[in-house]
């Protein structure tokens, strides 16, 4: 598969902070974890700076559904749960991809990745779309394979992976579809990369947190606070990590994820991280400021229900 070449300087233009609102869809294995529920009401709560065009259903395998296609339709369910509690039905849902990436440049027919390449065709360099993943990527590497030219119109910002200096890479978003993490990683495409261990990983909350300052911000409050009261028996001295909402601050706030530029790095097939300097760049958030995204999240609730 050979995809269009964009110049270095190209890319790091694409990869600059950008003022005024930003286009973007996300796509999400939403009822995989309690996390992409936030991260979908932190994009829907960030109108000032994030113009939401889509949400695309991703799959995912693990005890919470019987396979990728079922992991994906409980994902499109509770994205309807979600915008309905919030009332922006007015947004759209498409259904993702039923199975993993079979071979490096075979794409999965669905939905999601249609649309998604009619949305980035119809975008330009100047005015790109950023496609927001925090799922296993198959959707958006779909999308790649099957028009390549829209690596020149999108800017991807994916929560996967550890960091570079973990001992491996065996993260679920990553893990479950290496051939479509290859596509990302090595397509050239402007891509921002928040790696989960050692970096989203700070982004840890409390019961305590959402008791007084989300319970109380309406339906949607009241549902992130019981989804996350109910994943665990005992909430004593207990905290979780809600690691999707990194994307998000990202592009809303980018001095709480400070990042650097550094080579696309190389995964195997053990998903471990390999480095070869000579390769075309991405942006790396190396670190969350863990107090300004919460901060922000829980003000925009608040903000919300008070009217200000």
């Amino acid at each position: 598969m050979e995809f269009p070449l964009i110049s270095d300087e190209e890319r790091i233009q694409r990869l600059k902070s950008r003022s005024g609102k930003i286009r973007m869809v996300l796509d999400t294995d939403t009822f995989n974890e309690i996390d992409d529920q936030f991260a979908v009401v932190y994009a829907l709560q960030s109108p000032e700076r994030l113009q939401v065009e889509a949400f695309y259903a991703a799959p995912f395998f693990n005890d919470l559904s019987s396979g990728p296609k079922d992991g994906m339709e409980k994902s499109y369910q509770e994205l309807r749960k979600i915008v309905s509690l919030m009332a922006r039905t007015d947004i759209p849902i498409y259904k993702g991809s039923e199975t993993y990436l079979p071979g490096a440049e075979t794409p999965v027919e669905s939905e999601a990745a249609r649309n998604l390449v009619e949305r980035a065709m119809a975008s330009t360099p100047e005015d790109p779309l950023y496609v927001v993943a925090i799922g296993a990527i198959t959707n958006v590497a779909s999308a790649i394979l099957m028009e390549p030219r829209i690596i020149a119109n999108i800017v991807v910002v994916w929560l996967g992976g550890h960091a570079l200096h973990w001992s491996h890479t065996r993260e679920f978003n990553l893990e479950q579809d290496i051939h479509g993490a290859r596509v990302i990683l090595n397509s050239g495409v402007p891509l921002v990369l928040i790696p989960c261990m050692g970096v989203a990983s700070h982004l840890q909350t409390t019961l305590s947190e959402m008791k007084d300052f989300v319970k109380d911000a309406g339906e949607i409050g009241a549902y992130l606070y019981e989804t996350f009261r109910q994943v665990h028996p005992d909430h004593y001295a207990y905290s979780r990590v809600i690691w999707d909402i990194s994307t998000i601050a990202y592009l809303v706030n980018e001095k709480s994820t400070p990042s650097v530029l550094l080579a696309s790095p190389i995964v195997s097939d053990e998903a471990r991280w390999s480095q070869d300097p000579s390769r075309h760049l991405i942006r790396y958030v190396h670190y969350i400021n863990r107090d300004l995204v919460f901060r922000d999240l829980f003000r925009k609730l608040r903000d919300d229900q008070t009217g200000k």
